[in-house]
């Protein structure tokens, strides 16, 4: 399937080229989906366009030798089937290659396949799926909005009706406001030589195609590991809505990734490469943002954790889940402060004190208190008095 040159052809806008809008729609994806991965320590003889090439239209692709490079390339997996009925060797007849190249190779000798997915499928099946779906709602709505302009349809009986009707419809276009015809036998049009059918309206058919198109290209992007919406509700949704179709994002892109990865193993010690790879652009960012929901969900349990371990009278200040070090000396200090102040109060007491001598303290510290407290009552009531003479006299 050739993917890179189409020669420029003729658009007929009135019919849309349905396999054109097709090829459209597979390059377009094919474009998107050649940031999903970053290779860093590829072989200046490897591209990394190519390589993506080779994996997402054919499934697979041969890393081997051709001379001194290093490069990939197509190769038709044949042989003897080993224990799990998979081929064993690979077969390269690229043209372009030195003619020592061409043959057959024992897969993991001299020679390292890497695939797109485990089964080589590659994603051109699923864009083509997803592809034709688009092309017929494109062709479907298009067919519509040319319709949408018919509100209604004028027939005419004779050729004097017609040419009244067409004069009325270019003053109408005009902005002028004019009547249709000025014979006695039109007027309301008793002899039904003018005949006017409304059509019905398409708008509910164009919103049924717009959400249509909107689920398709969602679909098609879950399916590849970036979140779009495709919740048709017509009022707003809250997040775990927004979230329900996270769980099927993953799969897919991560076996991706690990058959890249396996395969580079491989190469990289065949080879003597430094070769790695990982996520890029929005895939990136959606597996950070994943790590760091996860990190937190483990912090939130952990703390939940310690919380429902702690004995009930122990103290402890908890921010987040974590104690920081500052809340910690504090706590360590309150209980050296309490444990000092104990120990003063101990050995302020005397180490002998008789049963009788105990009471007899106690009455006294009571007495000097209570009479405390009345000398402070005295002098409030002074006060008091005075701040009444006072008032009177300014009365």
């Amino acid at each position: 399937m050739g993917l890179f040159w189409y020669p420029d052809r003729h658009v007929d806008l009135d019919k849309p080229d349905k396999e054109q809008l097709h090829r459209h729609y597979v390059m377009t994806m094919l474009n998107r989906l050649q940031s999903m991965f970053k290779y860093d320590g590829l072989p200046d003889t490897i591209p990394q366009k190519w390589l993506e090439n080779y994996l997402l239209c054919n499934g697979s692709c041969l890393w081997v030798e051709d001379g001194p490079d290093l490069i990939v390339t197509n190769a038709a997996i044949g042989g003897i089937p080993d224990r799990y009925y998979f081929p064993s060797d690979a077969i390269v007849a690229n043209p372009y290659v030195k003619e020592s190249t061409r043959g057959t190779y024992k897969i993991g000798e001299k020679c390292v396949l890497m695939r797109n997915d485990i089964y080589m499928r590659g994603v051109l099946p699923l864009l083509e799926e997803h592809a034709r779906l688009l092309t017929e709602n494109y062709v479907t709505m298009n067919l519509s909005t040319i319709l949408a302009r018919a509100m209604l349809t004028i027939t005419a009986l004779d050729n004097q009706s017609k040419e009244s009707v067409e004069l009325w419809l270019k003053k109408l276009i005009k902005g002028d406001i004019s009547t249709i015809g000025e014979l006695p036998s039109m007027i309301g049009n008793q002899d039904r030589s003018i005949n006017i059918t409304p059509f019905q309206s398409v708008a509910g058919i164009l919103t049924d195609l717009i959400e249509e198109r909107q689920y398709v290209k969602a679909s098609f992007f879950n399916e590849l590991g970036l979140n779009s919406n495709y919740n048709m509700k017509r009022e707003s949704i809250n997040s775990n809505e927004s979230q329900l179709n996270d769980d099927m994002l993953h799969p897919l892109i991560d076996t991706m990734l690990a058959m890249r990865k396996e395969a580079l193993e491989e190469v990289n010690a065949m080879f003597g490469t430094n070769i790695t790879v990982e996520f890029n652009s929005a895939w990136k960012d959606n597996e950070i943002e994943n790590d760091l929901m996860l990190e937190t969900m483990e912090a939130e349990t952990e703390a939940t954790e310690e919380v429902e371990a702690a004995p009930e009278n122990e103290e402890q200040v908890l921010i987040n889940g974590t104690e920081t070090e500052e809340d910690a000396e504090v706590v360590e200090d309150k209980v050296e402060t309490e444990a000092e102040t104990t120990e003063e109060v101990k050995e302020d007491r005397p180490e002998e004190q008789t049963e009788e001598e105990q009471p007899v303290e106690l009455v006294e510290a009571v007495t000097e208190l209570t009479e405390a407290v009345e000398d402070i009552a005295e002098v409030l009531s002074e006060d008091a008095e005075e701040e009444q003479k006072e008032g009177e006299e300014n009365v």
